[in-house]
């Protein structure tokens, strides 16, 4: 997206080809401005672009800028596992992200001219998530949460999830929201729509965690079977259910 101020570039993604259209598309508009290159997490599949971009201004969570090189080492990975699965070639190297800007706190800014990006930290679906907000186009750009298509896929913490989506009334509260960008799914224009997500994801979890500690599993996959690609989707459900059983076992000791 641009401003009179910048150019943002979101988690650059999926095939070589798309890569390559993005980072021409950048090279036509830019005139003359800053590049931001923003990662709301560490998921092979939002950084895969990041060595398309190498004269760009880096920006992500502080958590990600330090994770183990093991776990950074396991993103790389995973990228030359999907490349070599579907035979891609890449005309970049794949190198996991350094960071010219380490967000720390709720409501960090930075300040770019007339632009202003504005951030929240958003852990739950891994412990790296970033919220960020462009004013004054008044964008919400939300990485992994509030799709129209997945419930929460949860890969760090289910509190931490349900903390994450009770944030969103503080971002509408703090900002003039005019259109929702979720990393999957598609974006809305409607804060109610917005909050229907939100609301929608908290009852996933809370659904999740009830039918776990009762052991009624048998339930939880009917209610599973509302979502519309239940069949690609049920790996990411069944995972769901192992952390929360880890996570009701380690309150219960």
């Amino acid at each position: 997206m641009t401003t009179e101020d910048l150019v943002l570039v979101v988690d650059p993604t999926w095939l070589p080809d798309e890569v390559l259209a993005i980072q021409r598309e950048v090279e036509q508009i830019r005139q003359g401005r800053e590049v931001y290159l923003l990662f709301t997490h560490h998921d092979f599949d939002h950084i895969l672009g990041y060595g398309a971009f190498s004269d760009a201004k880096v920006i992500g969570n502080h958590l990600t800028a330090t994770l183990s090189d093991e776990v950074k080492q396991t993103a790389i990975q995973q990228i030359h596992a999907f490349d070599q699965k579907y035979y891609l070639k890449r005309n970049y190297p794949v190198t996991f992200p350094r960071f010219d800007y380490k967000i720390s706190r709720d409501g960090e800014v930075i300040q770019v001219g007339q632009t202003q990006l504005t951030f929240y930290l958003a852990p739950g679906h891994t412990l790296d998530g970033l919220f960020c907000i462009v004013e004054p186009l008044g964008i919400f750009i939300a990485g992994d949460y509030l799709s129209n298509i997945e419930f929460p896929y949860i890969y760090h913490s289910s509190e931490a999830y349900e903390q994450t989506l009770h944030k969103i009334k503080l971002v509408l509260n703090n900002h003039d929201i005019r259109l929702l960008i979720p990393g999957h799914g598609q974006v809305t224009s409607s804060q109610a729509e917005m909050i229907q997500r939100k609301d929608q994801g908290l009852e996933y979890i809370r659904n999740l965690r009830d039918a776990v500690a009762h052991h009624n599993l048998a339930w939880l996959e009917k209610y599973f079977a509302q979502y519309p690609f239940p069949l690609g989707m049920k790996p990411f459900h069944e995972e769901n259910i192992k952390l929360v059983q880890k996570e009701l076992q380690k309150e219960g000791e």
